[in-house]
């Protein structure tokens, strides 16, 4: 009974609950291709190749971005624009990235980056961690407004600001589902491929997760993408599992490329949906098809306020979804991180004897 109820509630939780941290994704830097999706299948089956080497362009990228005689003067200032963006990505990326070409990525408005927010609870996560302090150097965080970025720059060092979204208001909060919800979570699916495309493994992670412990060490080497799960049924390849987007890697190779490119492609298939929601409608058939290999993270290890996960001795990360309004998510995150810290305090005698969970109750944690 204790099981089923237990299903009941990540069911409920998971339709109600979709991370608010979704509303904070990045804003594509480069405009959308306009292809139809005519299925994964035609990806794999046409003399594209995708396999699992290393990706590599065969041209710069500036090449295909910026127009060798421009129509008109707004044309050429647009395409240098876009060139001058995408050389600061690059640059910062080669900045960031450790010596597996791996960068991590999150991405705040100015609500979310401002002092006591959640991107100082977010840097104070790593520090706290366990022998994870390190991974701030490799840390690009993407700021949606000026705001932000001043923010962002006031406290660490790798700070990017993508034009596109700071000529948009988006220091508010965007309502879950709205065109402007549909149109940023898609955003981030094209700006990851991006970097896929320039030869970088990338790990996103939304700026309201706490990281405890090294999330890598879960993580298969076989797995050509890894997420965090909504639900999780016992086995980590099986796509019966539910994906939260909220906390993503991919490998950089050719098939994980026409793996996204088939993802955004798929989004005139499933108008009105989000990026999450078609993953899950078109998982089966990217693994069928593309020998995509999704791993899907326990959600023991890899935890949200969705799930009932409550043992610091198995936490890696805590994400604050099914928790709306940044006043409670702070409040929760904040109870959360001083009770890690009281737990780190604790000897391994005390932590061997059971589950060490947190005991103040909060707006979302109960």
């Amino acid at each position: 009974m204790g099981s089923q109820q237990n299903v009941l509630h990540q069911l409920v939780s998971f339709i109600l609950g979709a991370s608010a941290a979704a509303v904070l994704l990045f804003f594509l830097t480069t405009a959308t291709t306009g292809a139809r999706f005519t299925g994964i299948s035609t990806w794999a089956n046409g003399t594209t190749g995708f396999d699992d080497a290393p990706f590599q362009e065969e041209a710069p990228a500036t090449t295909a971005r910026v127009p060798a005689a421009p129509a008109h003067a707004d044309a050429k200032q647009q395409g240098t624009a876009a060139a001058e963006q995408e050389d600061e990505l690059e640059r910062l990326l080669r900045a960031v990235a450790d010596e597996d070409r791996t960068v991590i990525m999150t991405s705040v408005n100015e609500a979310w980056a401002a002092q006591d927010s959640l991107l100082d609870l977010f840097l104070e996560s790593f520090r706290s961690g366990e022998r994870i302090a390190h991974f701030v150097d490799h840390l690009l965080v993407v700021a949606l407004d000026g705001g932000a970025l001043e923010h962002c720059r006031a406290v660490h060092p790798h700070c990017y600001l993508l034009p596109a979204a700071a000529a948009r208001n988006l220091s508010g909060e965007k309502v879950f589902m709205s065109k402007d919800y549909i149109d940023l979570v898609w955003s981030k699916v094209r700006l990851q491929q991006r970097i896929l495309e320039l030869g970088y493994n990338f790990l996103f992670t939304d700026v309201d997760i706490l990281w405890f412990r090294n999330p890598f060490e879960r993580m298969s080497v076989a797995a050509h993408m890894v997420t965090s799960s909504d639900f999780y049924f016992g086995d980590p390849y099986s796509p019966m599992n539910l994906p939260n987007t909220g906390f993503l890697y991919a490998k950089s190779s050719r098939r994980t490329v026409g793996a996204f490119e088939a993802w955004h492609g798929a989004r005139e298939a499933f108008p009105g949906k989000h990026e999450q929601q078609v993953l899950n409608e078109i998982k089966v058939e990217l693994v069928a098809t593309r020998g995509l290999r999704i791993q899907f993270l326990d959600t023991e290890h890899n935890a949200g306020f969705c799930n009932n996960t409550r043992n610091f001795n198995t936490l890696y990360t805590m994400h604050a979804n099914c928790c709306v309004g940044l006043g409670a998510k702070l409040h929760d995150l904040g109870n959360l991180l001083q009770e890690w810290r009281a737990y780190r305090q604790m000897d391994e005698e005390e932590r061997v004897r059971g589950p060490v969970r947190w005991k103040v109750p909060g707006i979302c944690i109960h």
